[in-house]
């Protein structure tokens, strides 16, 4: 630490080529740290311990159907007190860009999500109304929907009659009470029954289950029993958090991991690319002090050290600025996933992976610099040989 004074002296004797660098560092980092938290929720939802509520899907894939009978044995389930269930609709309204969730649920499921506030009367006549439909407000806002309106949704799956064309009448719009899960207000929901009693291909199925615990403590013991109902059948089921669900869905279409890993390696291999580049050049312009370094006794180790620890700095600096912003954006990002992703920053897995490579960077980008330092002869260096 003794030389820490010379290490960023060096480090900022062209400090217009040090600041672009460290701002590339940065916007490196910062996008690492966006990802790779994102990686590591889509990774740690598996476990149901401490959730009151749960969702049961198919074993195999959140698109295959279970049967709706299901509901009287996950009902009976010792520790379950409240069940109910939903069907993937997957309507398009106006233009496949307008997308948003839709699906038909059955009674009681509006209940099992407090935070989703619905006026009683609103409840009342989505309950009453065959082709009722309840919207979130964000979603109101959008389209500018008010009640009694009626909206046309073009079916991509089930078709009614021989058509794709569904109508629904819009009798209630929800909030949501938590400010950052705002997102989750951009779904529209109809009747179960109606959905069953019309469409032309599926009768008594539904996707998945949602049910509220009595405990939060026995939800494993739980998902365990509601899982065992179906063992070796056709219909075998999977029971997780509302959250592994949710990222379940978007896993159908990419595979989020993958995605990550090409884009961060990319985003590293230009990184070092540029401070490589950097760092060569400014060993090359410092030739000669490195040299009176050396004639006033700084060993060929020390001059190593030295030129490897100014790169490390560097990379390390401009990372932990480029994650701590990352920290900083999380509960946006988390707020614009509608729930999917639930992050209050970025989590310790990613800053220990992020201080891991931004040492290795450093040593890479630094290796061959540093290498050029310690084999400098002090005469041909003087020089200018």
């Amino acid at each position: 630490m003794k030389y820490l004074h010379l290490i960023w002296a060096a480090l900022f004797r062209s400090k217009t080529r040090t600041l672009l660098t460290l701002l590339s560092v940065v916007a490196a980092f910062l996008l690492f740290g966006m990802l790779d938290s994102v990686r590591v929720a889509f990774n740690s939802s598996a476990n149901v311990d401490g959730y009151d509520r749960l969702i049961t899907t198919s074993k195999l894939s959140i698109t295959q159907s279970l049967p709706y009978s299901l509901q009287t044995q996950i009902e009976s389930t010792p520790g379950v007190s409240n069940v109910s269930y939903a069907t993937w609709f997957g309507g398009i309204y106006q233009d496949p860009k307008n997308f948003f969730p839709n699906f038909a649920i059955g009674p009681g499921y509006i209940e099992l999500y407090p935070e989703y506030v619905l006026p009683p009367e609103q409840l009342e006549a989505f309950n009453t109304t065959r082709t009722g439909a309840i919207v979130g407000e964000a979603l109101a806002k959008q389209f500018g929907w008010k009640i009694g309106d009626t909206i046309p949704l073009q079916a991509t799956i089930f078709p009614t009659k021989g058509s794709n064309n569904w109508t629904f009448k819009l009798v209630g719009i929800f909030k949501v009470a938590d400010k950052k899960r705002q997102g989750e207000e951009r779904q529209l929901m109809f009747n179960w029954k109606y959905f069953d009693e019309a469409n032309d291909y599926i009768k008594g199925e539904v996707h998945w289950f949602v049910l509220d615990l009595n405990d939060a403590s026995q939800s494993t013991q739980v998902a365990r029993a509601i899982d065992a109902l179906s063992d070796n059948s056709d219909h075998e089921t999977k029971t997780q958090t509302e959250q592994a669900f949710n990222q379940a869905f978007f896993k159908q279409f990419a595979d989020i991991g993958l995605i990550v890993t090409a884009i961060m390696s990319a985003v590293f291999f230009t990184l070092l690319l540029l401070t490589g580049n950097t760092m060569a050049q400014a060993v090359r312009e410092r030739i000669p002090e490195l040299a009176v370094l050396k004639t006033i006794g700084f060993s060929n180790r020390s001059v190593l050290c030295l030129v490897l620890a100014e790169a490390i700095l560097l990379i390390v600096l401009g990372g932990a600025i480029g994650l701590g912003i990352a920290a900083v954006l999380m509960p946006a990002i988390s707020a614009a996933s509608s729930g999917v992703i639930q992050l209050g920053t970025v989590p310790n897995a990613t800053w220990l992976l992020g201080v891991g490579l931004m040492v290795a960077i450093g040593v890479v980008v630094g290796a061959l610099p540093a290498l050029r330092a310690m084999r400098l002869n002090i005469v041909d260096a003087l020089a200018g040989r």
